[in-house]
């Protein structure tokens, strides 16, 4: 039997209870690539390692992959891998090379589409990706780079030069998405017509499903039809694979077409910072409210991303505010929270995470103290039977557990249907979810109260239970008298399904 060592620890420090449920996805860079730092961020309960394929190499993005599989087959954890594509939205240029550069207050800056021998910039020069830019952009225009970290007034323009002040000041990123604005409204014009997965992207793509990663992210996506098409092209590409696709929500293109997007999508990602950059800022926290609340509704798992912890890229201590949003994203039951830049390239990745982990535990105890169950309507998800039946099961194991006060829901399940289900019903305990395969194992690693293990299955249930309880107990999990509800999808000759109460023996 596997099981993340952290987790284990954590169920043998803590207890059942007071394990975390919301799971935590670090973005990897500069700051957190090396071998020991993925793995000190393993140590600080890191579910889900995010490469950005904005930024660095393939050569260097498979390097890491690397250390994140060897850092499961050797230290015993089960980080996932999510790979984000960059998008067909306008980016700005890789920046001469440099990691960073800081935009002063005022300080005259060239956005240009030119290109430059060498790669070597003139400075206060950024090159934009789209060669239409010069022609759509106008005098008084606003430029607002990476959701509103840095912005631009357009001053003056030549040829294929805009000469901009800056009005917002701030550390400017490569390839970071730039949007323009005029008299306070979004310019689309001909940058709404990009395809949404680039040429780019689909060799990254390809990139990521050579390597086997567990989780692709598409960037601005903007009707359901470009999912469809992806999990078609990853069907046929990867035959028998596990990649699953997450739409990210971050343009008001995708807000217009959202349900039907994550119907199809496998999950959704609210990328608060470019999504704040289209709608105006006093929406977002009703757009993520709503999100959250219809991937639940719908069965999908939903990650809080962008900004969480901005301060902590430069200082080690993050304001309150922050703490409250974090707080705020944990009540409503969200399946994972994402660290973006804090945990890439800032000065503290491990204290940001364990501000993440630390809040996280903190605000779930908190509810089930004082019992804020987030009540919403769980509508039926499908009409055939045997999927019937595994709602109406998971339904039922999880208002058992809660009223028998259980210590653990057990679901041994071959391919996560079961788990995740179990999932969605958000119990107050913590959900064992065994299967055969590391794919299932891996998936199930991003979703809200999962402790995923990989289990060899006879086809004899009992026997499944009884090999469980000893090794659970042979390992210090579990003791004598412990109260568990278990439930399982796994085929047997007499048995679909099943739903039974334990004491453990």
């Amino acid at each position: 039997m596997e099981i993340d060592s952290v987790s284990e620890a954590e169920l043998k420090e803590n207890g059942f209870r007071s394990t975390r449920r919301t799971k935590l996805i670090c973005t990897i860079g500069p700051a957190s690539c090396t071998f020991e730092q993925l793995e000190a961020l393993a140590m600080g309960g890191m579910n889900v390692a995010r490469l950005n394929m904005c930024h660095g190499t393939r050569e260097w993005h498979r390097e890491v992959i690397r250390n994140v599989r060897k850092l499961n087959s050797e230290k015993g954890f089960s980080v996932a891998i999510m790979m984000d594509t960059q998008g067909s939205e306008i980016h700005m240029g890789d920046l001469g090379g440099a990691s960073s550069l800081k935009a002063e207050i005022n300080q005259e800056w060239t956005f240009t589409v030119r290109t430059f021998d060498g790669g070597v910039l003139p400075e206060s020069t950024c090159v934009v990706n789209y060669d239409g830019f010069a022609e759509d952009v106008k005098v008084g225009d606003e430029l607002v780079v990476d959701g509103g970290m840095v912005r631009f007034e357009v001053v003056e323009k030549f040829g294929p030069d805009a000469k901009c002040k800056c009005t917002d000041p701030g550390r400017l990123l490569p390839r970071a998405n730039l949007t323009i604005w005029r008299e306070g409204r979004l310019v689309r014009e001909r940058n709404a017509m990009l395809p949404t997965i680039s040429s780019k992207d689909w060799i990254d793509i390809d990139f990521g499903l050579a390597e086997g990663v567990d989780f692709i992210a598409i960037s601005f996506v903007k009707t359901a039809d470009v999912i469809k098409h992806l999990k078609s092209y990853i069907t046929a590409r990867s035959p028998g694979g596990s990649t699953s696709v997450f739409a990210k929500i971050e343009s008001s293109d995708s807000l217009k077409h959202l349900e039907d997007i994550i119907q199809v999508a496998d999950g959704a990602m609210v990328a608060r910072g470019d999504l704040g950059a289209q709608i105006p800022l006093e929406q977002v926290p009703s757009v993520q409210h709503r999100i959250v609340h219809l991937c639940r509704q719908l069965n999908k798992p939903v990650i809080v991303a962008s900004q969480l912890l901005e301060s902590m890229i430069e200082y080690p201590t993050p304001t309150r505010a922050e703490v409250a949003d974090i707080s705020e994203a944990v009540r409503q039951r969200g399946d994972a929270l994402m660290l973006s830049g804090e945990s890439a390239m800032g000065l503290y990745p491990e204290k940001a995470l364990s501000v993440l982990r630390t809040v996280s535990l903190r605000m779930e105890r908190w509810c089930r103290e004082e019992k804020i169950h987030q009540t919403i309507r769980l509508p039926e998800l499908s009409t055939a039977l045997h999927e019937r039946i595994s709602e109406q099961i998971s339904i039922s194991a999880a208002q058992m557990a809660n009223k028998l006060e259980a210590e653990a829901i057990f679901v041994y399940t071959r391919q996560g249907y079961m788990a995740t289900l179990l999932s969605r019903c958000r119990p107050d305990c913590p959900i064992f979810a065994f299967t055969e395969t590391k794919s299932v194992r891996q998936r199930l690693n991003l979703q809200w109260g999962l402790i995923p293990f990989r289990l060899d299955f006879s086809d004899d249930m009992e026997s499944n239970l009884r090999r469980t309880f000893a090794l659970l107990k042979a390992r210090g999990m579990m003791k004598q008298g412990d109260l568990i509800v278990a439930v399982s999808d796994i085929s047997t000759a007499d048995m679909l399904q099943s739903i039974q109460v334990r004491k453990i023996p």
